[in-house]
């Protein structure tokens, strides 16, 4: 049986990496064996990444819902107004809640008005 070489497959895998990594500093996008580990480390970043990404929307809610509520009332604060919802059976989540803090804020104005009584 002959022998088989691995090189157009070797080549396509080697090119699709550096295809990926075109862009990274340095060797990373010029080396195979460093473009190989930086894509690795880049994918992990990422994933990483998209986790972080979702406690920083829901921190930014937050800071934009107290903030509206300090505008409406000095003494009311955001843990006080969330209880005050579930209370009152008021079902909104924190991101429609800070759309409404920063485009609408007559009707948050109302909301956290019910939310009081």
């Amino acid at each position: 049986m002959p022998r088989t070489r691995t090189g157009t497959v070797r080549h396509r895998r080697h090119k699709k990496v550096l295809k990926l990594t075109k862009g990274f500093r340095g060797a990373n996008s010029r080396l195979y064996k460093r473009a190989k580990e930086a894509l690795l480390h880049s994918g992990q970043y990422a994933y990483i990444g998209r986790k972080l990404r979702k406690r920083d929307m829901r921190k930014l809610w937050i800071m934009r819902i107290n903030a509206g509520l300090h505008q409406i009332n000095q003494q009311f604060n955001y843990s006080r107004f969330i209880n005050n919802l579930k209370k009152a059976n008021i079902a909104l989540n924190r991101k429609v809640l800070s759309e409404l803090a920063v485009s609408d804020f007559d009707t948050f104005k109302e909301i956290v008005l019910k939310a009081q009584q």
